[in-house]
């Protein structure tokens, strides 16, 4: 290992241990994320555990546990479990949190407890960066993100999919009946025991018609006609030719500094309806009176007419509807 550079040894003991904040730069973004979050009034903005209890175990205080949120979301870290991960081995995070390491229990339960107060943080943020001028060009550029979800393709029904499945479970009793029938006209000790798995899977298949059975009342009363059990906001949508369950994220940046000031999680799969109300967002999370906002074809609708009422500059291109072009054709 001659004439390369040299590591210090494993075992290696100092006299002074280095601190961990030599270990974070004077630039690094985790340094601003605390003095941002340390400056909120969690109380407030209504997080959960805010005020401790004056009995019981100590739990950790919301503002470790939004670092964590934080943290995870500059670096595209979404899984609690990855997070937990992150919080026992990264050196940020260590810095951020005071070397404090929840499990993924507490990170996941703090984000779904404190939804609403998480959009008053994102809140906070626009008004922050709006006080320092980083919104000064009134150019935002919208788009569409898909999230998938934890609900599974076959935990989500439309009426299609439950007409198919019930015809599956149909067809699969009447074959089974059948083989009844054949096992009841053989010698009965060679098939008993195969007369008996047949009428424990025909139960089985029983318990699942009424299951569909509840899933389709469910239905019909669902609005868009869905219904997913594991994510019941979750909707299957046309994700790059294929059906996926996922969240439809609709997101507003600005153009200049790339900031995010507006964002809404839908499940409406297409983005025709969500121009003029994303946009109207954009412009009063920016406190601006004129606002240009880009898009693309998918956005193109009479929403474009709403935006320009509204006093909104929508700059849409026109979708390509027609084959003529393509044949030839004017």
């Amino acid at each position: 290992m001659k004439r390369f550079i040299q590591g210090e040894h494993r075992d290696q003991s100092t006299l002074l241990p280095e601190s961990l904040d030599d270990y974070v730069s004077d630039t690094n973004p985790v340094r601003v994320v605390d003095v941002f979050v340390d400056e909120l009034d969690l109380i407030n903005l209504g997080f959960e555990g805010a005020i401790p209890a004056d009995t019981g175990r100590p739990a950790y205080h919301p503002e470790v546990l939004l670092k964590i949120y934080i943290y995870g979301y500059l670096n595209r870290i979404q899984s609690s479990r990855r997070l937990e991960r992150e919080a026992q081995r990264n050196v940020e995070l260590m810095w951020l949190t005071g070397r404090l390491m929840p499990d993924f229990k507490i990170i996941a339960s703090f984000r779904k407890d404190n939804s609403k107060a998480i959009r008053g943080v994102c809140r906070q943020f626009v008004v922050l960066c709006q006080q320092l001028g980083l919104f000064s060009e009134n150019l935002v550029a919208i788009d569409d993100s898909k999230f998938k979800a934890v609900n599974n393709r076959d935990r989500n029904f439309t009426s299609a999919k439950l007409k198919r499945r019930t015809e599956e479970i149909d067809s699969s009793i009447n074959r089974y009946l059948a083989a009844l029938d054949t096992a009841d006209r053989q010698e009965p000790t060679s098939f008993e025991a195969k007369a008996v798995r047949l009428e424990e899977k025909i139960a089985k298949l029983k318990v699942q018609m009424k299951e569909l059975q509840a899933i389709e009342i469910r239905l019909n009363d669902s609005p868009d006609k869905q219904v997913s059990l594991t994510d019941p906001e979750a909707r299957s949508m046309m994700t790059r030719g294929t059906g996926i369950v996922d969240y439809n994220v609709q997101t507003a940046v600005n153009t200049q500094r790339h900031l995010i000031v507006a964002h809404e999680v839908t499940k409406v799969g297409s983005d025709r309806d969500q121009l003029s109300s994303m946009a109207k967002q954009a412009r009063e999370a920016m406190a601006s009176v004129t606002l240009s906002v880009v898009a693309d074809r998918g956005y193109f609708k009479e929403e474009i007419l709403a935006c320009h009422n509204a006093d909104i500059t929508a700059y849409v291109p026109k979708p390509m509807t027609s084959a003529a072009k393509a044949d030839g054709a004017f």
